[in-house]
C-alpha cells in the first residue's frame, strides 16, 4: 500500500472519498462486506491441529463402517442354526475379544463369550446379553423366558456407510464429531481454510496495555484484545495486535506497513467525526476505497469497510468497547467464516422475554442472557449496558439479538437472531 502524494498538512484536514454508500441498512452493510471479501486459500495440516477449523476438502470412507460384524453387547455369539433350533445350552469355547482377529464356530452348540465391540466369529450371527444368561462349569444357559432372534445385537459390516462413501464436505466446520469421522478416514494430514494474517490496531493517545503503569487520565487497551479472542474462538488464529497513537503520520506510516505485511486490517478508534479521527482520513490517502461509512445500527454506528488496491478489506470500528465487540460479531466473524467457505451456520432464533422499547431508528443490537424454558424454548432476557462504553455490562450475557429498524416496541416472544460472544 503506498501512499498517494498529499500537500495536505493534517490528515484531520483531508477530504476522504466519497463512499459508496452512507449511512446504510443493517443487511446492505453485510452484503457489501461479503462481495468485498477475497476467498481464503487451504492448508495442510496434521489432524491434530485441524481441530476448530474449517474444512476445505471432500473427506471419503477408507473402508466400510463397521468394517466388521460388530458385537454390540457383552454376552456370547452363537449361531443361526442354534436360534433355528432352539438350542438353549451351549458350551463355551473361547473368547472374543476387541482387537482380536475373527475365531470360528464350528458348532451350533457351542458359543464364543464375545464382547462388545468385538468381531463376531465366524459362524456366528447373534449375541444373547450376559444378563439373559447363567454361566456353569464352561457351559452358558439362556433365561427360560429368553428367546434370541437373528442378527440381534450385532452391528452388521458397512451399516454406517461403505468404502468410498462421502463422509465430510468441504465447508464442515471440524468439531468433536467430524474429528472423529475425519480419525476414521485415516489420513494423518487434512486440508483446511487458510485463515488471512490479520492485524488488528487499536487507536488512541488513551491506551495502556496490561502490565504497563497507567496513569489516571489513561485506560487500558481492552478492544484489541477482545477482537483477536472473538475471532480465535472461532479458530482464526493468525493474528497480531498493534496500538498505535493519534498521529497522523505514526498512523500513516504502521497501518501502510500493516497493509503490506497482512492479508486483513481490522482497526478500533478514530473513525468518527472528532478532530482526532484520522483513520478514515489516512486509509484514503494509503489508496484505501471505503465502501461505506456508518450503519444505521446501535451500537457502532460509525463503522466504515473499504477495500485496498491489493484487494485486501479493512475494517475500522468504532473505539467504544461494546460497539467494537457487536461490530466485530456481526461482520467480521461471519464474513472471515464465510470467507472460508463455512457452511451450516445458521443463526439460532431466540425470543424476547419481556416487553422493550427503543425509540430510534436504527437496528439495535441488544445485549441478552439465554435461558430456556421447561417447554425447551430459548428466551432472551434483555442485558442493556449503561453506554456503548460499558463494556463490564456484558459480563452476565451470553451474545446479543438483533431488533430491526421500523418499529419502536419489541413485545415479550418477539424472535430475533442471535449472535453469541
Amino acid at each position: 500500500m503506498t501512499a498517494r502524494k498529499s500537500t495536505r498538512p493534517d490528515a484531520s484536514k483531508s477530504k476522504v472519498a466519497k463512499p459508496e454508500a452512507f449511512r446504510i441498512d443493517v443487511a446492505t452493510a453485510e452484503q457489501f462486506i461479503f462481495d468485498g471479501m477475497p476467498k481464503l486459500g487451504s492448508v495442510s495440516v496434521e489432524l491434530a491441529a485441524a481441530s476448530g477449523q474449517v474444512l476445505s476438502e471432500a473427506i471419503s470412507a477408507e473402508r466400510d463402517q463397521p468394517p466388521f460384524d460388530r458385537a454390540t453387547m457383552d454376552g456370547i455369539a452363537i449361531s443361526a442354526g442354534a436360534i433355528e433350533k432352539d438350542i438353549r445350552q451351549f458350551q463355551i469355547v473361547g473368547i472374543q475379544a476387541a482387537g482380536q482377529a475373527a475365531q470360528n464356530l464350528s458348532s451350533a452348540t457351542d458359543c464364543y463369550e464375545v464382547m462388545t465391540g468385538a468381531v463376531m466369529p465366524t459362524g456366528t450371527s447373534a449375541v444373547v446379553p450376559v444378563e439373559r444368561i447363567a454361566v456353569s462349569d464352561g457351559c452358558a444357559t439362556l433365561d427360560t423366558d429368553y428367546s434370541a432372534t437373528p442378527d440381534q445385537f450385532v452391528h452388521p459390516r458397512a451399516s454406517d456407510h461403505a468404502r468410498g462413501d462421502l463422509l465430510l464436505r468441504p465447508g464442515t466446520h471440524i468439531n468433536g464429531p467430524a474429528m472423529a469421522i475425519l480419525t476414521a478416514a485415516g489420513s494423518p494430514q487434512v486440508e483446511v481454510a487458510q485463515w488471512p494474517r490479520t492485524a488488528i490496531v487499536s487507536t488512541g493517545d488513551e491506551l495502556v496495555d496490561v502490565g504497563e503503569a497507567i496513569a489516571d487520565f489513561q485506560i487500558r487497551s481492552s478492544n484489541d484484545r477482545a477482537i483477536e479472542t472473538c475471532l480465535q474462538q472461532r479458530g482464526c488464529n493468525n493474528t497480531i495486535r498493534s496500538r498505535l497513537p493519534d498521529d497522523p503520520a505514526a498512523l500513516r506510516e504502521h497501518i501502510g506497513q500493516l497493509h503490506t505485511d497482512n492479508d486483513v486490517l481490522i482497526l478500533s478508534g478514530g473513525v468518527s467525526m472528532g478532530k482526532y479521527d484520522y483513520v478514515p482520513a489516512i486509509l484514503d490517502e494509503l489508496g484505501v476505497r471505503v465502501i461505506f461509512h456508518k450503519i444505521l445500527q446501535r451500537p457502532g454506528l460509525p463503522m466504515w469497510f473499504g477495500v485496498s488496491q491489493d484487494g485486501k478489506p479493512v475494517f475500522a470500528l468504532p473505539g467504544n468497547p461494546v460497539s467494537t465487540i457487536v461490530c466485530c460479531v456481526r461482520y467480521i466473524v461471519p464474513a472471515l467464516l464465510r470467507a472460508a467457505g463455512l457452511e451450516n451456520d445458521a443463526l439460532p432464533i431466540v425470543q424476547l422475554d419481556s416487553d422493550i422499547s427503543f425509540k430510534a431508528d436504527l437496528t439495535w443490537f441488544l445485549p441478552v442472557k439465554i435461558i430456556q424454558t421447561a417447554a425447551g424454548i430459548q428466551r432472551a432476557i434483555p442485558c442493556p449496558t449503561n453506554t456503548s462504553g460499558d463494556f463490564i455490562g456484558l459480563r452476565d450475557s451470553d451474545g446479543f439479538i438483533e431488533l430491526p429498524r421500523g418499529q419502536d416496541h419489541y413485545p415479550a416472544g418477539f424472535a430475533a437472531n442471535l449472535y453469541r460472544w
